[in-house]
């Protein structure tokens, strides 16, 4: 099972969080791409684009912010937050 947690921040309070689940056979970056489709269309945004500072926090901690920077239309929140909370591990 995947899961990734998507939040949403505004004055250091979350204030929406939805978290999207797959369990089809996939790669982890299609994974994290559809689950972020799903985050964005149950907060019912655009999706962010993701700039370096994104891709490198992502690699490293599984977890990172998108803030007015990454989205195109203008956000009346801080920050979207997404983290991987479960992952099951590949052997192959």
């Amino acid at each position: 099972m995947f899961r990734m947690w998507g939040k949403i921040f505004k004055d250091n309070n979350m204030i929406n969080s939805f978290i999207a689940e797959s369990s089809e056979p996939d790669t982890r970056t299609h994974k994290v791409f559809k689950a972020l489709t799903a985050i964005c269309y149950a907060f019912d945004l655009a999706e962010p684009i993701w700039l370096d500072k994104n891709i490198r926090e992502f690699k490293k901690h599984s977890k990172t912010r998108f803030s007015k920077d990454s989205f195109i239309e203008s956000i009346s929140f801080d920050y979207l937050e997404i983290e991987i909370i479960e992952e099951e591990a590949s052997y192959l």
